[in-house]
């Protein structure tokens, strides 16, 4: 903390460019006029002597602009410096973590953190403990009020839903932490009871954005440049503002990309959209490139503010339990994998690693999305992507919500929105073993493209005849949220849409936190799965006790796994009628029994069965005809081609250890035969073509 007062009160000390930037009525700063003078370099963030081993950096002069609305590559007013390659943002970090080389500036270092560690910290925590007291006695309090008033539900009162409202505002007041908390919370259904994680699920952060001085600074500090060598477009006002970070839109200079290769944004060469830029690469070859960008920046003091709620919420976790009736939560575990949880998302470079691995898992799907990071332009408080021009999810579910209160028929995409949706979601269970954990709908956008400008045969040819295609999905999706507040001319424009050949592309963002099931826990899944397809309930019953974190704290495991069976067997009566059968509202019954008899199930795991629910219930609002099962049978079929044999192989094992079929093709088998006697659409279809062409009898 000292330290850090210490490099911002140089940080204040800032050079003469920091005001040659003006602010236009739509709060958004260009390139104008100004008077090329010398640059001191900012503060790297270091107490150093020296300047350090980036020599690339150095010192700078701030170039000329004209005033202009658009960037082009004869423009004079690109830096002088665009020929020389700085250092990015990542390779500053890491040479400004390394320990100085004079052993004053370390030995004063290290005081600092000594003062800090052992002095400032404890006092700040102590302050902030104060405030969560004061905002959480009366939580306590009225605590008697949940036995009181009359019965709603078997499990919850009046006063009940009055006190989780209570409790729901008090976390939204406690700040970014406790919001985090309570979303967390909400995932959890096997510990926590429905109707509170409901509540928890709709608290959202009322945060006011940091000022943007702070976004210029981590920028800068970051880059060791000025913005104006770095954007030639940057909007103060953020998209969006978050717990812990908000977004800002800006545009990169084509030059800046061109350096890194790697990161950059590039289009078929052949494709022209609306937001690219056409440019000459190092080869003089030319090639178009996306230079909008999103910049995530982490709001100030988050982390230490969070590090500090996170002893706090440790302190009272260990006190609590010493509580019997509340031991099988195991409260100081959760608090460590909430804490994992958070410092994840307090390091911006993680997300920008997620959304690497993401986009090389759908590098081959036209019908996916996600946003590309810079990563080399990305450190622990700052992320670079690219910017998604999309239709909120949320769009698409009021105006399905409106055609059923009208009893109008569903929208022309719904149907292909909630498959698209179900198909990713099981592709990153099932093939990847990567599933995106934060699936609500406002991480969810809408995109529009034209098969026929991707089609590699048009590619070709369009190649060969020197032409360029024009794919105007940015277009459509300006002419879609144009008409937000008019629903019935909305889904004439999506129907015109549909006409013109346009097809719906799902965008993911938002990509902090992923869950990863380990080898064991990925085992336990899937012999819960075996289990679950051969309508075994029992042995499911079974299997979760057995296999839960603490099997010596449940209670009554019989009847547990009897309660199971029970359940299961009522699926198994409706095996060929599963798409009437919502999944949402099954694992819900689980997840009570779960927690009525204190089985203590993993926390990634418990993650699955949540994102699967909610999936599941976004997908029925488009299409209530949605049927899970059906949708993991071509999953199912890709995964046997993908994985060559080495399952099968396995599974023979598994024969000839078990003496039984492996689960795998127990499920795929089931689902098969379900899909040839159940008969669906395609084959009513086929049947009427056939017939058609046959003659008569």
């Amino acid at each position: 903390m000292l330290r850090h007062a210490v490099r911002s009160f140089k940080c204040t000390k800032r050079p003469h460019a920091y005001n040659l930037l003006c602010k236009p009525r739509n709060g958004c700063w260009k390139q104008q006029y100004s008077t090329a003078r010398p640059l001191r370099r900012p503060f790297s963030g270091r107490l150093d002597f020296k300047t350090p081993a980036i020599a690339s950096v150095g010192l700078t002069s701030f170039p000329s602009f004209k005033p202009t609305t658009s960037f082009s590559l004869t423009d004079k007013s690109a830096s002088s410096s665009d020929n020389v390659r700085h250092a990015t943002p990542s390779e500053i970090e890491s040479a400004s973590a390394e320990p100085s080389p004079h052993t004053l500036v370390r030995l004063f270092d290290r005081l600092l953190q000594f003062l800090d560690d052992y002095v400032l910290e404890p006092l700040l925590t102590l302050r902030r403990l104060l405030h969560i007291l004061l905002l959480f006695t009366p939580v306590v309090l009225t605590t008697p009020a949940v036995f009181l008033g009359h019965r709603i539900s078997p499990e919850e009162r009046s006063g009940t839903l009055w006190w989780y409202d209570f409790l729901s505002a008090q976390m939204e007041r406690a700040g970014p932490t406790f919001i985090k908390l309570a979303q967390w919370i909400a995932s959890r259904t096997d510990l926590f009871p429905l109707a509170l994680c409901q509540r928890l699920s709709k608290l959202h952060s009322h945060v006011d954005p940091h000022p943007f001085s702070h976004t210029r600074r981590v920028v800068e500090e970051a880059f060791q440049r000025p913005l104006e060598e770095i954007f030639t477009e940057l909007d103060e006002v953020p998209l969006g503002v978050g717990a812990i970070a908000q977004v800002h839109k800006a545009k990169v200079r084509p030059s800046v990309l061109l350096k890194h290769a790697r990161d950059q944004f590039l289009v078929e060469n052949n494709i022209i959209t609306q937001d690219c830029v056409q440019t000459l690469d190092a080869d003089g070859n030319t090639v178009n490139i996306h230079t909008a960008v999103a910049i995530k920046v982490l709001h100030p003091k988050a982390r230490q503010i969070v590090k500090r709620d996170l002893k706090i919420m440790n302190f009272f976790a260990k006190l609590l339990t010493l509580i019997p009736t509340i031991h099988w939560l195991s409260l100081p575990q959760e608090v460590e994998v909430f804490g994992a949880m958070m410092n994840d998302q307090l390091d911006l470079r993680v997300e920008a690693h997620n959304l690497t691995r993401f986009n090389e898992l759908f590098a081959d799907s036209m019908q996916v999305k996600f946003p590309k990071p810079l990563a080399q332009f990305s450190t622990k408080d700052m992320l670079l992507e690219e910017y998604e021009n999309g239709i909120p999810l949320n769009v698409f579910l009021e105006l399905a919500s409106y055609a059923r209160k009208h009893d109008e028929p569903s929208g022309v995409y719904d149907h292909k929105i909630a498959g698209i949706g179900l198909k990713a979601f099981l592709h990153m269970l099932i093939l990847y073993n990567f599933v995106h954990a934060d699936l609500h709908p406002g991480n969810i956008m809408i995109k529009f493209y034209k098969p026929s400008a991707h089609h590699p045969l048009q590619l070709a040819w369009s190649r060969a005849m020197g032409r360029y295609l024009k794919d105007d999905g940015d277009v459509a999706v300006q002419r879609i949220l144009a008409l937000r507040d008019q629903p019935e001319e909305m889904r004439k424009e999506l129907e015109k849409l549909e006409e013109e050949s346009y097809s719906p592309r799902l965008v993911f963002i938002d990509a902090g936190l992923v869950n990863e099931l380990n080898d064991v826990n990925r085992r336990n899944f899937l012999d819960l799965f075996q289990a679950i397809a051969e309508f075994d309930g029992y042995r499911a019953g079974e299997l979760m006790v057995e296999r839960c974190r603490s099997p010596e704290l449940v209670v009554d495991p019989e009847v547990f796994a009897l309660r199971m069976q029970k359940l299961i067997f009522g699926l198994k009566e409706r095996t060929f009628h599963l798409g009437a059968v919502k999944i949402g509202n099954l694992l819900h019954s689980a997840m009570n029994m779960v927690r009525g008899h204190h089985v203590r199930l993993e926390g990634d795991f418990v993650n699955v069965i949540v994102s699967i629910m909610l999936l599941e219930g976004i997908g029925r609002q488009l299409n209530p005809d949605l049927d899970l099962f059906a949708s993991a049978l071509p999953v199912l079929r890709d995964y046997s081609i993908r994985d060559r044999g080495r399952a099968a192989i396995e599974g023979m094992k598994d024969v000839q250890k078990h003496k039984s079929t492996p689960h795998w093709i127990k499920v795929w088998l089931f689902l098969e035969v379900r899909s040839f006697f159940g008969g669906n659409t395609r084959d009513d279809e086929w049947l009427k073509m056939c017939d058609f062409l046959c003659f008569p009898n």
